[in-house]
Formats: C-alpha cells, structure tokens, sequence
C-alpha cells in the first residue's frame, strides 16, 4: 500500500511546482478562454487548452483513444461554447483533431469505441450518428428503423432515447428489436445478450429483461422495497444499482449470466453514505468481471474478484468527476461539475491499468 501511495502522490504533483494540471496557473485563462468560445472557427489546440480536461475518452481495439472536450459559458448557461475532439494513437502522439464553435445549451458530443474507431452516440436523433477511424477520417453510417436482434459484436450507443445498437459488420444503426416498451435502460455485451431495465406503469416491480436474436432469454423482478436504478453487463456478469427513497443502497448482482441473482447491501460499500441517487452514481464491469461502483465527484469502490461480494475503495490521484472502464483499463477525468475559467487540483485525464493502484496522467 505503501508503494501504491508513493505512485499517486509522484503523479499528482508536477515537476514544474504547479498544482499538476500542467498549465501553471490561471493568469489570463478568463481573456483567452472568452476568446475561444467567441471565436466562430476556434483551433482544437485552444479549445482543448481552454478546456483543461476532456468530458470524455473513448477507446478502440488498437488502443487509439478519442478524447472530447467542451468550453461552456462561464457566466451564463446560455451563449457561445466550443467543442473539440482529438484521436491519439497507441503511441501517445496527436493523429487527428478537430473543433467547432457551438453553443452553451448544445449537449456535448459523445463517442464510444467500435472495431477499427468510434461512433458518435445520438442525442435524441439516429440520424446524428457517424463514424471516425483512427485517422479521425469521418465516415457515414447506415441508420434504419427496422429493429435488430441483437447478436454478439453489437454495441448499444444509448438508452432510453433514442436506445440504439451498432452493428460492425455492416456498419448500420438500428434500435434493438423486442426491447420491452417500458424499457429505461439498456447495456448489450460481448455475447450479443440486451440487458435492460423495464418500469412497468402499473406499480409492479421493476424487472430485468434479458434477450438475445429478438429472444426473451428471462425476466427477474428487482426486489422490494427497491427500484432499479443503472445498470451494467459485461461477461456473464451484470449489476443494477438498488434505489430506495431516492438514494443508492445495493446491487442486484448476477455472474453466470442472469441464471442467478443475488442482492448486495453490504460488501465493503457504505451505501448509506452515498451522496447522490442514480443520475449521480457510477456503474461498470470489467473484461474480468469485477464490477466497479461509485458516486461521480466521490468515492469508488471496485469488487475484489470476479464473484463480487467484498469490495475495497480506490486510492485515486484527484477528486474525479467521472470515472470509465475499457476493458480492465481505468480512466477518471478531473474536473470541475461546472464550466469555470480555472483548473482544478490534477485536472485532466488519468489512466490506471491495474485496477486503480497506480495511476498516470495522460499529456
């Protein structure tokens, strides 16, 4: 633990005696911030220098991460902002990026990682959706209505609205086929298996559904006195998050497959603790199994072992506003909850590859 504690520490701090963001202060950060989301074609390099870390990373089989940013109006949510995206390649060095003006009210631009780049995930409208390689070349999709049933390699770009599923193979967008109308979340896994949440108008319990080619594979009731809150799948395993009186206070965990379940109140997680409700709480598995749970801004807490049932905190190198998986690959972003001139102790991306017991900062 010790040698864990020394590595945090040695990333946290700069060399050059700043706070770790690399930027060295925060003279005329508010002039030349105000310049860039004022500017009608900002450079990537200011927009991304403005703002100080990405809200979001996205990585593809080849390890090439696309990393978006945004400058939001400080003063007013309404008004001028900008965006920006980049494409690093395996080795680190800048491939492609590219930005925009925008504005302060427009819901940022968001990617996932799919075979050979990244799709930019719809909000609210199929038609939004394309492709980027890994040269930050973009490339049209196919989107239909007809719904898929989901198969092995189909990755869900989002839930509930629009719920989508990409499929590779032949490039194409479509909504995923026999989802329950009641659905209110939704997460595919490697296997092609369509985890999703379903909140039936009638008062009865909430349910998982799981399916697979259009199939019903079965249904389990989430437990009393809970609603269901995120969920998460990936490997034969999946977690809900439990919500009662508006707060997190358990898993429904399942690690073959959704043939059993089980409900964690305990484990090591203070779920009493736990500031915010759903909207506010982090939720993922990892390639091996291990779920990972916590509270966006607080505290996170990863599963020993892949039957997950005792969990242990994570030592992490700042307070992070978000934290992701990519495999078995960690990557937390620190940052400010709302647009500001400045930057926060260690804001921007790091990158932890062994569970969360070393850490590095990405440059």
């Amino acid at each position: 633990m010790a040698a864990a504690s020394a590595a945090l520490v040695l990333a946290a701090c700069g060399s050059d005696g700043t706070d770790g963001s690399g930027h060295g202060g925060s003279r005329g950060r508010e002039a030349k911030y105000q310049r860039v989301i004022e500017d009608p074609h900002p450079r990537p390099g200011d927009v991304i220098e403005a703002a100080g870390a990405p809200t979001g990373v996205a990585r593809t089989d080849d390890g090439s991460l696309l990393l978006t940013y945004a400058a939001g109006n400080v003063e007013d949510d309404e008004g001028p902002a900008a965006s920006a995206w980049r494409v690093v390649g395996p080795d680190g060095r800048t491939v492609a990026e590219h930005a925009e003006h925008t504005d302060a009210e427009a819901q940022p631009v968001a990617f996932t990682g799919v075979p050979g780049g990244f799709v930019r995930i719809p909000q609210g409208d199929a038609e939004e959706a394309y492709a980027l390689d890994v040269r930050g070349e973009r490339h049209e999709l196919t989107v239909t209505r007809t719904p898929l049933p989901t198969r092995a390699g189909d990755i869900a770009l989002g839930a509930p609205e629009p719920a989508l599923v990409y499929r590779p193979a032949t490039r194409t967008v479509a909504p995923p086929a026999g989802l329950p109308d009641d659905a209110i979340d939704l997460v595919v896994d490697e296997r092609g298996t369509a985890w999703s949440l379903a909140q039936p108008l009638t008062g009865d319990p909430h349910r998982v559904v799981r399916q697979r080619d259009g199939r019903t594979l079965g249904s389990t009731a989430v437990p009393k006195p809970y609603a269901g809150g995120v969920l998460a799948a990936r490997g034969g395993t999946a977690a809900l998050l439990l919500v009662r009186d508006d707060g997190v206070r358990g898993l429904l965990v399942t690690t073959d497959d959704g043939e059993h379940w089980r409900t964690l109140l305990a484990g090591g997680v203070p779920w009493q603790t736990l500031q915010g409700g759903p909207e506010s709480s982090v939720l993922d598995v990892l390639a091996d199994g291990r779920v990972l749970v916590g509270e966006e801004g607080g505290r996170y807490w990863l599963a020993d072992d892949r039957a997950n049932s005792a969990f242990h905190q994570l030592r992490t190198p700042a307070s992070l506003t978000s934290l992701t998986v990519d495999g078995t690959t960690l990557y937390g972003i620190a940052d400010t909850t709302t647009a500001t001139y400045d930057l926060v102790k260690g804001e921007g991306l790091w990158i932890s590859r062994d569970g969360g017991v070393q850490w590095r900062r990405h440059r």
